[in-house]
């Protein structure tokens, strides 16, 4: 399915060209992640146990709403754009009234740095939101909540900048678990980088 097919299957919209620039410097203009680059993912990757899955910057909301379907587990979106969060707010309304999965789907209205990591989010997904100066913010209150309450957590990259890919390396413990390179792509950069934190 083309990303039309798949939002109509999903009873969703969020399909469209960019529009908008944020006020906010470190932030990136908004753009949908392709479904394409999904279902490669899930073909060659498994979520760790009892996962919640956390997109941070997830715009009109095809992602998480994406995940919720397709393995009916907890989902949260985090969304700073206000017109984004009440398109995701609209985005999940009207795929309740079509779906069904028991699992949570929720959209929160606020930057990345302040959403407090709770205790069982343990996947994050980034489709390069913003500068590496709030990534490093984000991942170190995911490292936080990690010494709080040890678990698996993974971290998924979609067109993982090069600066991301750098400071998880060299600065975080971090390891790279999985790399999918998608299909028809000559772009390097057009891939997904999965990095786990093990519980010790």
């Amino acid at each position: 399915m083309n990303d039309q097919q798949f939002d109509k299957y999903l009873h969703i919209n969020t399909v469209g060209d960019q529009y908008g620039f944020p006020k906010l410097a470190h932030y990136h203009r908004y753009e949908p992640t392709p479904y394409t680059g999904l279902d490669q993912l899930f073909q060659q990757y498994e979520l760790p146990k009892n996962p919640v899955f956390i997109d941070i910057g997830c715009g009109k909301g095809r992602v998480p709403i994406y995940i919720n379907d397709k393995f009916h587990i907890p989902t949260v979106g985090i969304e700073m754009d206000a017109g984004f969060y009440a398109e995701a707010e609209q985005n999940k309304d009207c795929y309740r009234q079509k779906k069904s999965s028991r699992a949570s789907i929720s959209f929160i209205h606020s930057i990345a740095e302040a959403y407090t990591i709770k205790a069982k989010d343990n996947v994050f997904f980034f489709f390069n939101p913003f500068s590496i100066n709030i990534f490093r913010t984000v991942i170190h209150n995911i490292w936080e909540s990690y010494e709080r309450n040890m678990r698996e957590i993974h971290i998924i990259l979609y067109y993982p900048p090069y600066d991301y890919l750098q400071f998880l390396h060299q600065g975080t413990p971090f390891e790279l678990l999985h790399e999918v390179h998608l299909e028809n792509e000559t772009n390097v950069n057009e891939r997904l980088c999965v990095f786990a934190l093990k519980k010790a």
